[in-house]
């Protein structure tokens, strides 16, 4: 199992933008590659892990309705890393943001960074 580590969270004001990474630790690239979905998550308080924005191997991406537009899921597979670019943010995204990767025989979720939005 490889570790998922999450980095780039903080505290950011209405409108401010931030960039999250998770970096596959302990992985070789073909490894990181044979995951054929990767994708953020992430938690508020009193509600449901949901999917945030996810990317497949073919390239094709999904994002929830309330991201669309601002957010953006990207890979370095050199780096194995994915990243989650985040715009013109609102109180409502503040939660905790989780990275996701697997296929059909794994899923790996990281320990999550919190995300703050507030003025």
């Amino acid at each position: 199992q490889v570790e998922l580590v999450e980095s780039g969270g903080g505290l950011v004001q209405p409108g401010g933008s931030l960039r999250l990474s998770c970096k596959a630790s302990r992985s070789i690239l073909s490894i990181f590659i044979s995951f054929s979905n990767k994708g953020w998550y992430r938690e508020a308080p009193g509600k449901q892990r949901e999917l945030v924005a996810s990317i497949s191997n073919d390239g094709s991406t999904t994002y929830s309705d309330s991201v669309k537009g601002r957010f953006t899921i990207s890979r370095d597979n050199s780096r194995k890393t994915i990243y989650l670019q985040m715009n013109s943010l609102r109180p409502e995204d503040t939660a905790v943001y989780y990275c996701n990767m697997g296929d059909r025989n794994a899923n790996n979720w990281g320990h999550g960074t919190q995300v703050t939005v507030s003025s």
